[in-house]
């Protein structure tokens, strides 16, 4: 079956990158956990030599990840931060960010604990004010950071309109989709399942500065809860009990 980008998303989420195996006829991609690949000559393979680099189940994830987010290629990493590192490594010293005011502990971390002292800078602003973060860019902006909405306080951002002033003055704009996933919103066209609560002040953003954290509204009381496909019924339940005891 084929997967045009009009197509819906349960279609592409099923079909896209993954068409009947020529070997069985097999319609669901299989594991491949080789970690080499025979070549018909010295330097001539069917598109795979190395699974670090390239591997017949990780390809296609990326198709179909890439249909799903209306993008014309994908990459699989190991994990999100794993994606933010490569990304940054689009930057050199002295170039600069702008990133929301309200983000992920471990973006955070990575940007002022690892890349600030290598050289990069960086300008964290209220990314639901679209003149804010114009006001921040300079001269030597090469990417502008968004969530949204943002973690944990769930702030929307106009993405479209950054990106717009972004792009006008030659920065690149990152947008970490990770709370609506390509299901709710597209970034280029402009995940998780399970409910979780927790302490951001002392889990997810435990790794930025007190001050920095209440001066963003991220409070050491502030509960976040993300609602997952449990029944409600269930999740009210839980939350009952849990107020209960308290």
């Amino acid at each position: 079956m084929s997967t045009p980008s009009e197509a819906g998303v349960s279609t592409r989420a099923i079909h896209a990158g993954q068409p009947p195996g020529p070997a069985t006829g097999a319609v669901v991609t299989p594991i491949y956990q080789t970690s080499t690949y025979a070549q018909t000559a010295v330097g001539k393979h069917k598109g795979y030599e190395y699974s670090r680099t390239a591997n017949p189940t990780r390809t296609a994830l990326e198709a179909c990840i890439a249909a799903l987010e209306g993008g014309a290629h994908g990459l699989a990493f190991a994990s999100g931060m794993a994606a933010e590192s490569t990304v940054m490594q689009l930057l050199g010293p002295e170039d600069h960010t702008v990133a929301v005011d309200d983000l992920y502990g471990g973006t955070y971390r990575l940007f002022k604990r690892v890349l600030e002292p290598m050289g990069l800078t960086f300008t964290f602003v209220d990314g639901a004010r679209t003149d804010a973060v114009e006001a921040a860019i300079t001269e030597s902006t090469r990417l502008v950071w968004l969530e949204s909405p943002t973690n944990p306080l769930l702030k929307i951002v106009d993405i479209a309109a950054i990106a717009k002033v972004a792009h006008a003055r030659g920065a690149m704009v990152v947008v970490d989709n990770t709370f609506m996933s390509p299901y709710f919103q597209r970034p280029l066209s402009l995940g998780g399942v399970e409910s979780l609560i927790e302490l951001p002040a002392a889990m997810t953003h435990a790794s930025i500065p007190a001050d920095v954290r209440r001066a963003s509204g991220v409070a050491d009381g502030l509960v976040r809860i993300s609602v997952g496909i449990e029944d409600v019924a269930d999740l009210i339940a839980d939350l009952d009990r849990a107020l209960s005891k308290s």
